[in-house]
C-alpha cells in the first residue's frame, strides 16, 4: 500500500475511533499520524526499510508497526476488526455535511440514532434542536444534508463514470453486428454530473449486441431486455440504456438522445418552420393535414403525421444540421441557450475545441507543505513530464489550519527554496512561487502586502464562512479581488459536486469586479468543484476575464483532473486567447511581473 492510501486509512481510524467513544488521546495519535505521513517528504519505503520511520516525532511504536504492515501487506486485522464493530448506519452518516466522528456518537448515545432514517426522524421530531451542543440551525442543516444526499444519489460525477463509458463504448464498437456506437445524454454533452447513462447504435442486427449488454460482468441486475432497448443496473448503481436503431435511423436518434431537451425543442420548432417534423426516427415532410392540425393545436411536432420517409442523404449529425440550415452544433453546447443561433452564422461560429496540448502549465497545486501528498520536486517532475513548461505551487495559508496551511516562515523558505530549484537547472519545467491565500470573512487576506509582493502570483480563495449573506459574501470577494496583490480568484462559489451546494454569492457582480480589476477567474478543474460554473463562462469572457484552468492538484494524480476543466471550459465557449495557461512561459512570466 502506498503513503497516500495509509494515510486514508488512519484518518478513518481516527473517525471510527471518535464514533466508538475512545480515548482522545488514541484518536489523536492517528490523526497525528496521518498528518505526519501527508505531510513527510523523504521516501516512505526508504523510511521503513532503513528502520527509521520510528525516529519521527510522533510515531510511536504501535503506529510504526500498523504503517509497516499496511505497506507490506495492504491490510491490517486492527482496522478491519474496528469497522466491522461500528454500525453501518454510523457511518452513512458520516456523509451528512457537519457530522463528525464525535456528533454522530453524541446522536447515537442520547437520542439512540443509528442510521440516517432515525436521523432524519431525530430532526424532524426536535430531538436534536433540544441536544445540548447541538441545536434548532444544526436539525435544519441535518435535513437540508438528508434531502441534498436523496437527490445527488440519483446522479454521478462526470468523472467518475468515464471509464465505464469508454469500457462499455470499445466493447461495443468491437462487435462485428455494430455499424456505429456512441454514448449519449448529459454525458457527451459534458455536464459536471450525470444521470443514466445512454449508448446509442446503428446496427441491422439487434439480438447479439442486445445479449452483450446485458452479460456484461459489471452487470447486477438487467431492468429491461427488448429487441431494440435495454437497461442495466451497474456495480455502483448506475444505470446504463442501449437503444438499437437502424443504421439510416442511428443519426436522428444520437441526436435525440443526446439532447438536452431544451435543445431538441428547439430543432423541433426549426423543422417545422420549416415544413418538416424532427423526431428520434427521422426528418420527413409533413403531411397537408398533419400540419394544419399542430399548427391549431401547437402540439409538439413529435404528434405531426408523417408522409415520407428520411431523405437518404441524411447518414450524420452533420447532414441533420445541414438540413435544417445550420452548421454543425457540437454536443457540448446544445443546452437551448446562443446554439441555434450561433448555427445559424456564417464563418466560425463556434470555438475551435481546447485541447489538453493547448495548456501550458497549471497554477493552482498543492504539495507536502500544506496538504498535498507529494513533495515540491515530485509535482516539478510529474509536470515536467506532461510536457508542460511551467508549474505553479499555490500551497494554503495560515488561516487553513486545518490543511496545515503555511504561517509566514514556513512561506518565505519555500519562496527561496522555488527560487533555487529554478536556479538550479534540475528541471525545465519552471517553477512560480504562489500561495493560495484565505480571504477572511471581512474580505481581507492571511498575509501581509509585504509577504504578499514576495510571490509571483496570488490566489486568493474562500475557505470559511459560508454562511454568510449573499451581499457580504459577495462584498468580501469583490473586496479581495480590489487588493493590487491578488491574480485569481480560486473556486469562486466553493460547491462541492453532489455534496456541497454553493455558498450565497452574487457572480455576475464578481465577474464584472475582476473585469475591472484585472482579475483572473479560475477555473477549478477538480471534477468534483467545476468552479467556476460553465454557464457563466461566456459572459466572463465577454467582459474580459482571463480563465486559469487549474486541477487544484494535492498529488501528481490530480494533475489528471486537467482534462475535466479542458472539457467544462469549451462548453463555457472559452477559446485559447481567454485562458492565461495557454501562454507560453514568458507571456506568462509578463503578465505576473506587469
Amino acid at each position: 500500500m502506498n503513503k497516500a492510501d495509509i494515510v486514508d486509512v488512519l484518518e478513518e481510524i481516527a473517525v471510527l475511533l471518535e464514533l466508538k467513544g475512545e480515548n482522545p488521546f488514541k484518536i489523536r495519535a492517528y490523526q497525528n499520524g496521518a498528518r505526519i505521513l501527508e505531510t513527510l517528504e523523504d521516501d516512505l519505503d526508504v523510511l521503513i526499510e532503513e528502520k527509521r520511520l520510528g525516529d519521527i516525532k510522533g510515531m510511536g511504536d504501535a503506529l510504526v508497526t500498523k504503517i509497516e504492515t499496511l505497506h507490506a501487506t495492504g491490510d491490517l486485522e486492527f482496522y478491519s476488526k474496528l469497522k466491522a464493530s461500528v454500525p453501518s448506519g454510523l457511518l452513512e452518516m458520516l456523509d451528512i455535511p457537519g457530522l463528525g466522528g464525535k456528533k454522530i456518537k453524541k446522536l447515537y448515545d442520547e437520542l439512540g440514532v443509528e442510521d440516517i432514517e432515525g436521523l432524519k426522524s431525530a430532526a424532524e421530531d426536535g430531538r436534536i434542536a433540544g441536544l445540548k451542543g447541538f441545536g434548532k440551525k444544526t436539525a435544519e442543516n441535518v435535513l437540508s444534508g438528508i434531502q441534498n444526499r436523496e437527490a445527488y444519489a440519483a446522479r454521478h460525477h462526470w468523472w467518475s463514470v468515464r471509464e465505464v463509458v469508454e469500457t462499455i463504448l470499445g466493447g461495443l464498437k468491437s462487435l462485428e453486428e455494430v455499424h456505429q456506437a456512441e454514448a449519449a445524454g448529459s454525458y457527451r454533452r459534458y455536464k459536471e454530473t450525470v444521470g443514466d447513462l445512454d449508448f446509442i447504435v446503428g446496427s441491422n442486427s439487434p439480438e447479439p449486441i442486445m445479449d452483450w449488454f446485458t452479460n456484461q460482468e459489471e452487470v447486477v441486475e438487467v431492468t429491461a431486455k427488448g429487441e431494440t432497448k435495454s437497461s442495466v443496473r451497474l456495480e455502483g448503481g448506475l444505470q446504463a440504456d442501449l437503444r438499437v436503431v437502424p443504421p439510416d435511423q442511428y443519426a436522428f436518434a444520437l441526436h435525440h438522445f443526446t439532447g438536452s431537451k431544451e435543445h431538441n425543442v428547439l430543432m423541433r420548432q426549426r423543422a417545422l418552420a420549416r415544413g418538416l417534423s424532427l423526431s428520434e426516427w427521422g426528418l420527413s415532410r409533413k403531411a397537408e393535414a398533419g400540419s394544419q392540425k399542430s399548427e391549431s393545436r401547437k402540439e409538439e411536432p413529435d404528434a405531426v403525421e408523417l408522409s415520407a420517409p428520411s431523405p437518404p442523404s441524411i447518414r450524420t449529425e452533420h447532414d441533420l444540421f445541414e438540413a435544417l440550415d445550420l452548421q454543425f452544433i457540437p454536443p457540448e453546447f446544445r443546452e437551448g441557450l446562443d446554439e441555434i443561433q450561433a448555427g445559424e452564422q456564417e464563418g466560425d461560429a463556434f470555438p475551435e475545441p481546447l485541447t489538453m496540448s493547448d495548456l501550458k502549465g497549471v497554477f493552482h497545486n498543492h504539495t507536502t507543505a500544506s496538504d498535498g501528498r507529494n513533495s515540491l520536486e515530485e509535482m516539478v517532475q510529474a509536470a515536467q513530464d506532461r510536457g508542460w513548461d511551467y508549474l505553479g505551487i499555490a500551497d494554503h495559508s495560515k488561516a487553513s489550519f486545518q490543511a496545515n496551511g503555511l504561517d509566514e516562515d514556513r512561506l518565505r523558505k519555500q519562496i527561496q527554496q522555488i527560487r533555487e530549484l529554478n536556479a538550479s537547472g534540475q528541471f525545465s519545467c519552471h517553477v512560480f512561487a504562489g500561495n493560495e491565500v484565505d480571504i477572511l470573512a471581512d474580505g481581507s487576506l492571511d498575509f501581509d502586502n509585504d509577504l504578499l509582493e514576495a510571490l509571483d502570483y496570488v490566489v486568493a480563495s474562500v475557505h470559511s464562512s459560508f454562511s454568510l449573506s449573499e451581499v457580504d459574501q459577495t462584498k468580501r470577494i469583490i473586496k479581495a479581488i480590489e487588493h493590487p496583490q491578488v491574480t485569481m480568484l480560486g473556486h469562486l462559489t466553493g460547491r462541492l459536486l453532489l455534496r456541497r451546494e454553493a455558498y450565497a454569492v452574487d457572480i455576475n457582480a464578481i465577474v464584472d469586479a475582476a473585469a475591472a480589476n484585472n482579475t483572473v477567474i479560475e477555473l477549478n478543474a477538480n471534477p468534483y468543484r467545476l468552479d467556476m460554473d460553465w454557464r457563466h463562462w461566456k459572459r466572463a469572457a465577454e467582459k474580459g476575464v482571463l480563465c486559469a484552468i487549474n486541477p487544484d492538484a494535492h498529488s501528481t494524480d490530480g494533475f489528471d483532473y486537467t482534462e475535466a476543466g479542458v472539457y467544462i471550459a469549451r462548453k463555457g465557449w472559452l477559446t485559447r486567447d481567454h485562458i492565461l495557461n495557454c501562454r507560453p512561459l514568458d507571456a506568462v512570466k509578463t503578465y505576473f511581473s506587469a
